[in-house]
């Protein structure tokens, strides 16, 4: 059986890193090449552990990605940096696989929007596909389960680890200042906020913390109910919702972010109801550069291809 050949636009970052190591793995997808300026001509296995072999990073203009006879071209780039790529591949007549992983085109209704929980059954064999934030995707996680009874808009207060602010030098992924620190950034209008909003047909209020650690993300969401519930309703309502998916685990008690570093999975609980029984608070903890990134660009992938969702997916055994 033939590989499927991928090429990866960005690969010095840490979500990078990552998809070439689940690549690596992968029983099907094989990479054509990597994109680096900074590591242009250096092989992968020097800067990778996951990989083996001599491929080497490249840095082709981007008017020749197109030639270079990929199946699918993941763009692991910063926001407002995919346009001009896709362009590339629009003016050469390719139609390669596009998963963008920047918010380019996740307003774009031309474009899959591709958060498989939620989202599967509107694949129809797109070849554009737009991979969820990651707090986006927590957010909309924790809250799809109650879509139909919110009144009003929901509060989202966010913690991520400083992997999140990218390998560019900033205020949000410098670990002396963040040292003994919970930094606030974009309380209002960020766009994720934007983006849950419009994939859940609700208003959501989002406000974003950048910590010490480096990997792992924790959601508090507040959700305001139209009816009152007991909390055994809302824990069958989100065990219903996620009997059969894997990388999404409903507990009772409420998630750590210290738990999540490493693993591919969404871990949602922490239900809490008001004595009315019509304010709920739920916790969602992912980590950042899998679920919230790379994990969920291979699931976007295997879904394209027709593999199995999960294939290269280590998923590990639910802890009772």
């Amino acid at each position: 059986m033939s590989g499927i050949k991928v090429g990866l636009v960005g690969a010095r970052g840490h979500t990078g890193a990552e998809l070439i190591r689940l690549f690596s793995a992968h029983p099907r997808f094989e990479l054509a090449f990597v994109t680096s300026r900074e590591l242009d001509g250096q092989r992968v296995a020097d800067h990778n552990d996951g990989f083996a072999g001599e491929l080497r990073y490249c840095n082709p203009a981007h008017e020749e990605l197109p030639t270079l006879g990929a199946d699918a071209v993941v763009l692991a780039l910063p926001n407002g940096k995919a346009a001009h790529i896709v362009q590339q591949f629009d003016d050469a007549g390719a139609d390669p696989v596009l998963v963008d992983l920047s918010a380019d085109y996740r307003f774009d209704p031309s474009w899959y929007y591709g958060l498989p929980e939620l989202t599967r059954t509107r694949y129809a064999g797109q070849r554009r596909i737009s991979n969820p934030g990651c707090y986006a995707t927590a957010m909309q996680l924790a809250i799809a389960p109650m879509s139909n009874v919110l009144q009003g808009p929901v509060q989202c207060f966010g913690v991520s680890g400083y992997s999140g602010a990218g390998t560019t030098p900033s205020d949000k992924n410098n670990a002396e200042l963040l040292r003994g620190n919970l930094m606030p950034y974009a309380l209002t209008g960020h766009v994720h906020e934007r983006e849950v909003s419009l994939q859940l047909g609700h208003p959501l209020e989002f406000m974003p913390h950048v910590a010490s650690h480096f990997r792992g993300l924790t959601i508090t969401a507040n959700l305001h109910l139209s009816i009152a519930f007991e909390r055994e309703e809302v824990l069958a309502r989100y065990r219903g919702r996620y009997a059969g998916e894997p990388l999404v685990r409903v507990q009772d008690k409420a998630p750590w972010v210290s738990r999540i570093a490493g693993q591919h999975h969404v871990e949602i609980g922490g239900f809490t109801l008001s004595d009315d029984g019509k304010r709920l608070v739920v916790v969602a903890t992912e980590d950042n550069l899998l679920k919230g990134a790379a994990t969920q660009a291979l699931q976007n992938l295997n879904l394209a291809f027709g593999l199995d969702e999960l294939a290269g997916i280590p998923v590990q055994e639910e802890v009772a």
